[in-house]
């Protein structure tokens, strides 16, 4: 169960759900239509265990007297488990999960419905999205049929369908609450379907279906004071997590596209100096020079208000849509400029040819921060992130498994601001003071989905 905090609420990773009209389900004759359902999509729904070793240094040996005194702590390695649930999309053995119920598992082992267990190998990840697809190696397994998120409507019955606290073929029921939710901060790229249904820890992974049995989202999270159910889950749209598992098989990795623009959230002060009806749309802050959007013809300036016909609520909406759109690509971006609507034709590019920073740095030899690599923060990065120009720092794209920088809680996508009070804008600055860094004691200052976080190490 993962959880992370908001002002008073605390989102927990877990569960959700998805389906069809309250008229399909009073035009059935059969009384236990739920029960109907239930078994026809239970023998799709598997459990799923993970195990994986971290290495830990005792808290003990944070205290400077203690480590000088024994002569320094010697780390210990913990063993972490996990349970969770995956749902069989192909009858060779393919199983969609959420990236955080196996994400880094040294050892995956899948029990079926029928209590058959089999190990489990992860074929591809995506963290941005919390996705994850694993395979067992048997054929002739029952497969969920996948049914289309994008039909989705609020007020449709929907069930869910886990094992929470690792008991086998756990259902329960509910309505589709709304759609397209996003700014979360469960992911980096939000679209969940938002359901009623009781959800449950232990549910990450799991089905939600409709009244026909088809698969629509994944069970991912739930928000709650105190980790329990209070009608507030959310599951990933089977559309996202299917196009992820096509990039994957195609490619061995997922594949975005990427526009190559920076945007600002259309506020309403702002929609009135534009003389905008609505406050929705993404402002255009930059174009990025050999960028997709500025071979397009896209300006500083315009709002955009759709892409392929799909309506843009918000920065987060125009990021997700972009995405999904495999690169090379063209789309129709409708923007609005001086008042009038526009739309510009653009061949996307590669998000992840696009991130590629020209100069990156591997810490190594440092107490703190070993492990962790750093690069300049480049548009490309901000785009994906959803930084603005404000937030000057060097970025974080990779930290090695039980490394120093592990241990001192720095993730990917967090941006260094500061070491010891002294600014970090660039790449050469970082250096510098790392360079510099002496003693048992450091501060950092991090930015980290919205929120600037000061901690301080002593080692």
């Amino acid at each position: 169960m993962v959880r992370m905090k908001t002002t008073i609420l605390c989102i927990t990773v877990l569960l959700c759900f998805t389906g069809v009209s309250f008229a399909d389900t009073l035009n059935s004759n059969d009384g236990d239509w739920v029960a109907d359902v239930a078994a026809k999509v239970i023998p799709s729904v598997v459990n799923i265990a993970s195990t994986k070793t971290v290495t830990q240094q005792s808290p003990l040996f944070n205290d400077p007297f203690f480590r000088d005194f024994f002569g320094g702590g010697v780390p210990r390695e913990q063993v972490q488990r996990a349970l969770g649930s995956g749902v069989i999309v192909s009858s060779d053995g393919y199983i969609v999960t959420n990236n955080h119920v196996v994400g880094g598992a040294d050892k995956v082992e899948v029990r079926l419905s029928d209590g058959r267990g089999f190990p489990a190998t992860i074929v591809g990840t995506d963290p941005k999205s919390d996705v994850a697809i694993i395979k067992i190696n048997k054929t002739g397994l029952p497969a969920i049929k996948i049914g289309d998120s994008s039909k989705l409507r609020i007020g449709s019955f929907v069930l869910a369908v886990g094992n929470p606290f690792g008991l086998e073929e756990t259902v329960t029921m509910g309505i589709v609450s709304a759609l397209g939710r996003s700014g979360l901060g469960i992911t980096d790229y939000e679209n969940f379907i938002q359901t009623d249904a009781a959800i449950n820890p232990g549910n990450s992974g799991g089905a939600l279906v409709n009244m026909k049995g088809e698969l629509v989202g994944i069970n991912t999270a739930i928000l709650s004071r105190s980790g329990g159910n209070v009608g507030i889950g959310f599951a990933i749209p089977i559309d996202l997590v299917m196009g992820i598992k096509k990039s994957i098989d195609k490619y061995g990795k997922v594949v975005r596209g990427w526009l190559g623009v920076s945007v600002q959230e259309v506020t309403p002060e702002i929609a009135q100096s534009l003389g905008l009806s609505t406050a929705k749309g993404a402002l255009v802050s930059e174009v990025i020079k050999d960028s997709p959007a500025e071979k397009g013809g896209m300006k500083r300036g315009d709002v955009i208000v759709a892409i392929d016909g799909k309506p843009v609520q918000n920065t987060a909406s125009m990021r997700f849509t972009i995405s999904e759109v495999m690169p090379g690509t063209p789309v129709k971006v409708k923007v609005l400029r001086d008042g009038k609507e526009k739309v510009v034709s653009v061949v996307l590019g590669d998000l992840a040819k696009a991130q590629v920073p020209e100069h990156r740095f591997l810490i190594k030899d440092n107490k703190f921060l070993e492990g962790a690599t750093v690069a300049d923060l480049i548009p490309a990065t901000r785009e994906t992130l959803g930084i603005g120009n404000d937030i000057q720092g060097v970025v974080v794209i990779d930290v090695v498994n039980n490394s120093a920088a592990a241990r001192t809680g720095l993730k990917p996508g967090d941006i260094i601001l500061s070491v010891n009070n002294i600014t970090t804008r660039n790449l050469q600055d970082f250096m510098k003071v790392v360079g510099s860094l002496k003693g048992i004691k450091m501060s950092i200052s991090i930015y980290r989905e919205g929120m600037v976080m000061t901690m301080t190490i002593i080692r």
